[in-house]
């Protein structure tokens, strides 16, 4: 037995005594990812690489819930917390699982390298659906509620480590990730791109952060001495470790040229606070210490990071042993249940001319059109695992619909181009079979969109880059949905993607449901929801813009012109909208200044149907006349509720000193001297919202 095999000692102090025994040398291998046995030591092997976005992914049969987007449409952190424990529940079965067996290859771990709480800022970013927006509030609060369900109650003994991800300013070009410099004011900084991670860190505890690709003002985000010094550890406390993003180290030498050689790039992100490698760079760390170029000290205090992230995980303990009842937790019928709650509360009704809900007894004959009708890839996104079932709209249908005849034609390729065109077929070849399909029922449904792998970030796959050129959908899609408009047939434009697209035809839709990458449970999701089993009350975690022509340049990260908060354009539909099939009546809003300088905001939300309602009510804040320019508006509060027939519900919203502070040019904040307006409604108030909604938030004022 060794001395730090003794349980009764704290993890960082086992991590101590371990870290003494150990030669430079095996310091140095337990900093890649891919960490060998110490047999001497009694070191397992361990790969440090894991993934957790919306299921565990990549290591076989898991829950796959709807893309984190979705989640993020849900304004339900509380739901979201669910389904993170489910995820870190299956992580954990499957770890033990495969070490019990001495499997401990990549996506086996209890280190899973998710959440990513980057800011959705540009529509085109092919990895924006990995996110929770582009608002830095709901982030923050989907963020934390994330990590504390990965990670469980008790610090000391997680159940796996989350990883907040990618630190601090990355969010595309995609094709120029490696070697571009992101440049971002010290006010976007602490305004934008900050926000989530410092809640992250000193609300939830997260665990690990992991660098970006890109520089961030000059510095590789990976040996960054302002992010991972100044920021994360001096200023907000951070004591778990550091993982860099998969070759990032490696970029710091060969693309951002920042220095000259490997083992300078290695030194640089050491003696900076990386102290994890997801990539092959780390040996030249001998080199480095040999050179000079950082000291024994500077490997210790990495390792001695990691080694307490083990001992705390358990990984380097002997393997617990695992029932078969515990097993058959994983993938099982309860966590698929939970999977289409979230898919039900991810579901965004954008546009209803009274066709939705349908009505059972008048559907006869109904067509499921659309390339991604009958998609199991549109279902999943991207870093997923492998359902056991699933259930495509088409199946959705179906099976809510059994007496109907439902008749299915794709349409169209997802991208378009017929597989037989060289022979003479022409790229329309399957739009006459959906137009008769549509011609032969009482309601068409038309399921467009795009996937995880047409949406997704810079691989060989996605040649170079994931990123949309446009917001328009394929092409062949465009021309299916107007072939389909001009039968004249009520449709519903059901949307599958992962980022706002413009939809085609959609004046002449009578109804569009924005459904995301919805789960494995997405079909039925979307049929209780079309069908009025289930009432939609999600809404837009980003703007949907009219087209490009709305947008900055793609490679500029000054916020002016960006998200909700700084464009001061005509949106075709904004953040926070989203309709219900029923509508509530908000009254008597109250905010009265506290003592210590918060705000409480109250409102009386009113059911006045003989049904229940589901709505999500929105607290947004607006600076009078600051001494610096500050966001048009600020989302500060929001509650997903349902209320019973005639209900009548008090809601509470709490804004702290803090968020109403003014952030100044130079980065500084300083308390608002002057008044907060405060609006609270079941969208935005801005004037496209009342536009789409002929309603408008209650307004008060409140002298801060």
């Amino acid at each position: 037995m060794h001395p730090w095999d003794n349980t009764a000692l704290s993890a960082k102090e086992r991590a101590q005594l371990l870290v003494s025994a150990m030669s430079l040398e095996e310091k140095i291998s337990q900093m890649s990812y891919t960490s060998v046995a110490i047999e001497r030591l009694g070191i397992p092997a361990y790969n440090w690489w894991n993934e957790a976005l919306h299921g565990v992914a990549r290591s076989g049969s898991a829950t796959v819930f709807p893309q984190s987007i979705g989640a993020a449409a849900s304004f339900d952190p509380a739901l979201l917390q669910k389904e993170a424990e489910i995820i870190g529940k299956e992580a954990r079965l499957k770890y033990t699982s495969y070490a019990a067996l001495g499997d401990r290859g990549i996506y086996k771990g209890l280190t899973m390298w998710s959440p990513n709480i980057n800011i959705f800022r540009d529509p085109r970013w092919g990895r924006g659906h990995e996110t929770y927006g582009e608002d830095p509030y709901l982030t923050s609060r989907m963020g934390v509620h994330f990590i504390e369900g990965l990670q469980g109650a008790d610090p000391e003994h997680p159940v796996v480590d989350a990883t907040a991800k990618h630190f601090a300013v990355h969010s595309g070009p995609e094709a120029d990730r490696h070697h571009f410099d992101a440049r971002a004011s010290r006010k976007d900084m602490n305004l934008t791109y900050l926000p989530a991670f410092e809640a992250a860190i000193k609300e939830a505890r997260v665990h690990a952060v992991m660098g970006a690709y890109n520089r961030v003002n000059g510095e590789a985000a990976c040996a960054s001495g302002t992010l991972l010094q100044d920021i994360l550890r001096r200023k907000w406390g951070f004591e778990g470790y550091v993982v860099s993003d998969c070759g990032a180290v490696e970029d710091i030498y060969q693309h951002h040229q920042v220095v000259s050689s490997r083992a300078e790039a290695a030194a640089l992100a050491v003696k900076n606070g990386c102290d994890l490698c997801c990539g092959m760079i780390y040996p030249c760390l001998l080199e480095a210490v040999e050179k000079g170029l950082l000291s024994e000290e500077d490997i210790d205090r990495s390792v001695l990071r990691l080694m307490t992230a083990r001992f705390r995980l358990g990984s380097l303990d002997p393997v617990e042993s695992l029932s078969d009842e515990a097993y058959l937790e994983l993938d099982s019928e309860a966590h698929h249940a939970l999977s289409l709650s979230m898919a039900r509360a991810s579901m965004v009704l954008l546009k209803n001319e009274g066709l939705l809900p349908l009505r059972r007894e008048a559907l006869h004959t109904v067509a499921v059109i659309g390339p991604n009708a009958d998609s199991r890839k549109a279902l999943v996104g991207n870093y997923n695992g492998t359902p056991s079932e699933s259930y495509t709209v088409l199946e959705g249908i179906r099976r809510l619909l059994p007496d109907a005849r439902v008749l299915y034609a794709e349409g169209c390729p997802i991208t378009g181009g017929s597989p037989e065109k060289s022979w003479g077929e022409a790229d329309d070849y399957r739009i006459a079979e959906a137009v008769q399909a549509a011609r032969l029922s009482d309601v068409v449904i038309l399921v467009l969109g795009l996937n995880g792998e047409m949406e997704s970030e810079e691989s060989a796959e996605s040649a170079g880059s994931g990123d949309k050129i446009d917001l328009e959908l394929p092409a062949s899609q465009r021309a299916l949905a107007k072939a389909i408009a001009e039968t004249g047939k009520p449709t519903v434009l059901v949307n599958m993607t992962g980022s706002a697209v413009v939809f085609p035809c959609a004046e002449s839709m009578q109804a569009i449901l924005q459904a995301w990458y919805p789960g494995q449970m997405g079909g039925i999701a979307v049929a209780e929801t079309l069908l009025g089993d289930v009432s939609p009350a999600g809404k837009l975690p980003v703007t949907f813009y009219s087209d490009t022509r709305q947008l900055p340049d793609f490679g500029i990260y000054d916020m002016h012109g960006r998200t909700y908060r700084y464009f001061t354009g005509t949106p075709a539909y904004p953040f926070g909208f989203g309709l219900s099939y029923e509508k509530i009546e908000l009254k008597a809003l109250e905010a009265e200044k506290q003592e210590n300088g918060d705000v409480r905001v109250t409102v009386q939300a009113v059911n006045p149907c003989d049904r229940a309602a589901h709505e999500t009510v929105q607290l947004y804040m607006q600076w009078v006349q600051p001494v610096s320019e500050m966001p048009l508006r600020q989302l500060a509060g929001f509650e997903r509720i349902c209320l019973a027939p005639r209900e009548v519900r008090k809601l509470t919203f709490t804004v702290s000193r803090k968020a109403m502070r003014v952030c100044q040019d130079d980065g500084t904040f300083v308390d608002h001297a002057g008044s907060m307006r405060f609006f609270v409604g079941t969208v935005q108030p801005d004037a496209r919202s009342a536009e789409l909604t002929d309603t408008t938030p209650l307004m008060t004022e409140v002298t801060i």
